[in-house]
């Protein structure tokens, strides 16, 4: 089966394989700290949190996992991150064997590429730049750690963090501090901080965009349109999502308004980081004002850019919507960015993407409304950050009903294989319907 299906279908079913795989193996009794197995929901919930990097847990990571089963979340993280073809790729090339075309197919889709020419290149480089961003990150965050905690925990939590960070997963080791506070120990402690800023945005703008300036860095009037797209969105997201989370949580005495002006501006843009699919946390995020909850869903929907370790609809898929509807109000039948004309099918692609993403995400939230007892604003919360891969949580997440639990699965799953990838692996095979064309109709629009 997996020899005759389709890029789309092999990456859904492989992740699928991958997760299940995670949960026996977390469900062992020695992966827990206890010596007690967890149970199935709980592995199978954090297996599928972990390799689908996004973060949202029913336990505590370092009072609830031994040392085998943090070492089983880091390599599901890394795999999830980077995507299986990655890993299997580079196996392959360390034993010098062939890369075919189905396997620069599936390594096509896994980087959101549009071709397959030089992907194997990338590859490489994918590789080698994950591991110098990783291992300089942790030694970083090592050096730092080694002044709370000793040297075999600093080492083992410098990498841990920084590895969870690129790949924008949210995982942490803080229980050791404080079980459930996420980074907020270290909320005003800038090295910290901006390290995880840093690997989370290095993870979040996609490993084309990577490539792209790496091929143009001596001259950068060369680089793609995507390219642009993503660093401008990137940068306007970040930079507005500071200033608009440090207006709303400003005097909030639980989130921004405990610390002093340096610890709010540095707390602000980590919170507009943060919620690009990251899911760390410098302060409760179920004790944020009902516009900041607001804000970081819209955030946290948006999400990083394609072919990242980052989720969310994707920065270039909402910018060529925004585009799209300016160029329409301003009475334009095409729509042109950077002196280069944007097709009508990816506008439609954007369209449905949007359209699912904020249907699902509100649809959800209303089932789980009516599963629990809890407000709508904190059940969009945990539904966008499940389909955005992001990982923070208003604090409800352990008290969900079972039920609720599996649709948060379904939609952590839903949220890092891509609704469009599933859509067209499974749902669109039959094309026989574009064979013939009905004739063109008006309706009255608005």
């Amino acid at each position: 089966m997996i020899r005759t299906a389709s890029p789309a279908k092999v990456i859904v079913l492989v992740f699928a394989a991958i997760i299940l795989l995670g949960a026996c193996l977390l469900m062992l009794p020695f992966a827990s700290r206890s010596g007690q197995s967890c149970g199935f929901l709980t592995a199978l919930f954090t297996s599928c949190s972990a390799t689908c990097v996004t973060g949202l847990s029913l336990v505590d990571t370092y009072t609830q996992w031994s040392a085998f089963g943090q070492i089983v979340l880091l390599l599901l993280i890394q795999v999830g991150g980077l995507g299986f073809m990655t890993v299997f790729s580079l196996f392959l090339l360390v034993i010098r064997a062939k890369l075919g075309l189905k396997k620069r197919m599936l390594l096509q889709q896994t980087y959101g590429l549009t071709d397959i020419n030089g992907v194997v290149g990338l590859l490489r480089r994918v590789v080698l730049g994950t591991a110098v961003i990783e291992l300089t990150g942790a030694v970083v965050l090592c050096l730092r750690f080694l002044k709370d905690f000793p040297l075999k925990n600093a080492i083992w939590m410098g990498l841990f963090h920084s590895v969870s960070a690129f790949c924008n997963a949210g995982f942490d080791l803080m229980g050791r501090v404080s079980p459930g506070s996420s980074l907020a120990f270290y909320a005003e402690d800038p090295v910290v901080c901006i390290t995880v800023m840093l690997l989370i945005t290095l993870g979040g703008i996609g490993f084309f965009v990577w490539q792209d300036l790496w091929s143009n860095r001596k001259s950068l009037k060369g680089i793609s349109v995507y390219t642009r797209f993503v660093l401008c969105v990137s940068a306007i997201l970040v930079l507005g999502g500071a200033l608009a989370f440090g207006a709303t949580e400003w005097n909030n005495p639980e989130t921004l308004g405990q610390y002093d002006i340096g610890g709010k501006l540095l707390g602000a843009m980590f919170q507009s980081v943060t919620t690009r699919t990251a899911g760390f946390a410098s302060f409760s995020q179920g004790a944020m004002t009902e516009l900041g909850k607001v804000l970081s869903c819209i955030w946290m929907l948006i999400g990083g850019s394609s072919g990242s370790t980052a989720g969310g609809m994707k920065t270039v898929t909402v910018a060529v919507l925004l585009c799209s509807t300016l160029s329409v109000l301003r009475g334009r039948s095409r729509l042109t960015v950077f002196h280069r004309t944007i097709s009508q099918s990816q506008i439609s692609i954007a369209s449905t993407i949007v359209t699912l993403m904020v249907s699902l995400s509100l649809l959800g939230a209303v089932v789980l409304v009516a599963l629990n007892d809890i407000s709508f604003a904190d059940a969009l919360f945990e539904t966008t950050s499940a389909l955005g891969t992001v990982g923070l949580t208003a604090d409800i997440t352990p008290t969900l009903s079972a039920v609720s639990h599996v649709m948060i699965i379904i939609f952590m799953f839903f949220g890092r294989v891509g609704i469009m990838t599933i859509a067209m692996g499974f749902l669109l095979s039959d094309r026989s319907e574009e064979r013939f064309r009905y004739a063109d109709t008006k309706l009255m629009m608005g």
